[in-house]
Parts: C-alpha cells; structure tokens; sequence
C-alpha cells in the first residue's frame, strides 16, 4: 500500500519566494468525505488523478495515476465539486527535503502553505527559517476542505 507521511506549516515572511519558480495547479474533487478523496489535477501540461484515505495523525493511503490531460480538464469542468482549487506550487530543497509551498489563488487568495513529506512520522528535521507554526492536524487546511469553506471565508 502507498503510504504519504506529510506535514504542513504555515509560512513567515517571503524570503522562501526568491528559492523557487512557481508551478500553477488547477484541481477538482470528484469525492471529498473524510474517509477518503478522490482528486484530479492539472499540473502544467500533465494530469492526475489521486485517491487517498483517512489521515491517521501524519499518514494516510494514497494512490496516484496519470491520465489523459484533456480527460481531466473536461472532469474539472463537468464534475468536479466546486469551487476548483486553483494555487502556485513553489518545490523548495533544504537540508535533504523538497518543500512544497502552496500559494493560492481565487477564493482561496492569502493563504500560503508548506507541506514536507517524510519518511515516518517521527522523522527529525529543521524547520527553514521562514516555515512557521504547524498546522497538520488542523482540518481546515486540507485542500479538500478549501472546497466547501474556502479561505477567504474564515473569520480573521
């Protein structure tokens, strides 16, 4: 079984935008329950399709397949749960991890995310000077959850 072993900050600053060039997304949810999410996204000119499971404190299943580009465009337009998730990924390397930072857009504009994958849970790393406080086992940052309580919504 694939395992995805992920935790997510928020951000301090700007200094992590002059460390990377940024990759824009467009993604959909075809199922979004907290047992499991069914996602499809556009990455560049490629497209995926994503299944994962429940989160158990940093871990969960996840399987992902590529799949034909105007399939999933067509997929995001007719059926995918609305709003779409549109962001800028940023692919940071420190210290012997890539850090991803979401920066996103539309309804979800303001909020910036860093996610690390690691190899178990209770991987020791260092935080970059500009990855602030944690925020993994709080539900609201799921990307799945962005959908139907989009950022821009939340009381400040």
């Amino acid at each position: 079984m694939a395992k995805e072993i992920e935790r997510k900050f928020l951000l301090i600053g700007d200094e992590w935008r002059a460390l990377a060039t940024g990759t824009h997304y467009r993604q959909g949810y075809l199922n979004s329950t907290k047992e499991r999410t069914v996602r499809i996204r556009t990455i560049n000119d490629k497209a995926f399709l994503t299944v994962k499971g429940i989160t158990v404190s940093a871990t969960r299943a996840e399987y992902e397949y590529e799949i034909p580009f105007d399939d999933c465009v067509e997929m995001l337009e007719a059926l995918a749960e609305r709003p779409i998730i549109e962001k800028n990924r940023y692919k940071i390397h420190d210290d012997g991890l890539v850090w991803e930072v979401d920066e996103f857009l539309g309804v979800n504009q303001g909020l910036i995310v860093a996610e690390v994958e690691l190899q178990s849970e209770d991987q020791i790393f260092e935080k970059p000077v500009w990855v602030g406080e944690e925020v993994s086992g709080d539900p609201r940052y799921f990307n799945s959850n962005l959908v139907a309580h989009p950022y821009t919504t939340w009381e400040k």
